[in-house]
């Protein structure tokens, strides 16, 4: 049997979000990370959108599914509170799902049955995410200041996610999103780091 440091998901998770981010948007002629909408990678009828689907957003999403289950074991999280900590698996399904259900080009708020259902599938992991943000923060087995850096978290999250899609901000909604994601999958990817360092290491 071979024994693994279980903190390589956390290294996996963040290695396939660089590799979707950095890797598909240089597959992606003419790309902005600052303008455009993380979906716009693998959009409808635009260049290497199929392989940016499937070895980018679905890996993603496979490693962030691992990586909150081996981490659920170990979280300080019981009862009601749990059903928070599980909500968050809204977000790597979304990124799964978008493989399946690309975005037209521009991801707009209308449009083809593939931009109707991704968007259906943004729409359900920002409320899920956001929610179970604000129901891990009401667990009593964390600390006050704990709780308080988790509703912080969901209000930063649902915050960013109106002001991405305020027409006003649209030449910044690809920035304004990213900096959503890097605010709360830093937290999520540190906290997993410190109790998987707590773990034993576990047999393959």
């Amino acid at each position: 049997m071979i024994k693994i440091d279980q903190r390589i998901f956390v290294v996996l998770f963040i290695l396939s979000y660089l590799t979707m981010l950095i890797g598909g948007g240089l597959l992606k002629p003419g790309y902005s990370h600052i303008s455009q909408y993380i979906s716009e990678l693998n959009a409808v009828n635009t260049p290497n959108a199929a392989l940016i689907g499937w070895f980018g957003f679905i890996p993603f999403g496979v490693f962030g599914l691992l990586l909150l289950s081996v981490t659920s074991k170990y979280v300080p999280l019981k009862g009601f509170s749990r059903i928070g900590y599980w909500l968050l698996m809204a977000e790597p399904i979304a990124y799964i799902g978008s493989a399946f259900a690309p975005c037209d080009v521009g991801c707009p708020t209308e449009g083809s049955q593939s931009q109707l259902i991704h968007n259906t599938l943004g729409a359900i992991t920002y409320l899920f995410t956001t929610i179970g943000l604000i129901i891990i923060s009401l667990s009593s087995n964390l600390s006050g200041k704990m709780r308080a850096l988790w509703l912080v978290l969901a209000i930063v999250w649902f915050g960013l996610f109106s002001l991405m899609l305020e027409p006003s901000f649209s030449e910044w909604r690809g920035i304004i999103q990213r900096l959503a994601e890097w605010i709360v999958y830093g937290v999520l990817t540190a906290s997993a780091w410190h109790f998987l360092a707590r773990a034993k290491p576990q047999s393959l």
